[in-house]
C-alpha cells in the first residue's frame, strides 16, 4: 500500500478550544520528540533528526461498523502513547500545534511506561 503525507495547516485565531474528533478507525496523535542528545552527550542538530514515531492520542474516532452494522471499538484511547509507522497519516496544523492523524492500522503497539 503506498502511503504519503500530506500536511494541512489549519490556522483559527478567533477560536481558542477548538478541537478535531477524528472519524471512523481514525486516531489524532501528538508527537512526542526524541530527545536532542545522545547518551554519550553529543547533541543532535534539527536538520539530522527524524521524525519520532511515538506519540500520545489525543481523540480517536467511534470506529468501524462490522456486516451486521455494529461498531467495532478501537484498541486505543486518548492519552494513550502509542508507535507508530514513520510514513503513514495526515499531518495538520492546528493553532501552531502539529498533530498526524493516521489509521488505527498504522498503530504498532501501545508504549507501556512502569
Amino acid at each position: 500500500m503506498l502511503s504519503t503525507n500530506i500536511t494541512i495547516n489549519i490556522n483559527l485565531k478567533s477560536i481558542s478550544n477548538m478541537s478535531i474528533t477524528p472519524l471512523h478507525n481514525n486516531v489524532l496523535v501528538k508527537r512526542i520528540e526524541a530527545e536532542s542528545k545522545t547518551s554519550g552527550g553529543i547533541i543532535i542538530p534539527d536538520t539530522a533528526k527524524e521524525k519520532p514515531a511515538e506519540g500520545e492520542v489525543v481523540s480517536v474516532g467511534a470506529g468501524l461498523r462490522d456486516n451486521n452494522g455494529n461498531k467495532i471499538a478501537l484498541d486505543v484511547k486518548a492519552g494513550d502513547i502509542v508507535l507508530f509507522t514513520k510514513w503513514g497519516g495526515t499531518e495538520i496544523k492546528l493553532n501552531g500545534q502539529e498533530y498526524l492523524i493516521v489509521k488505527e492500522t498504522d498503530i504498532l503497539a501501545i508504549v507501556n511506561k512502569k
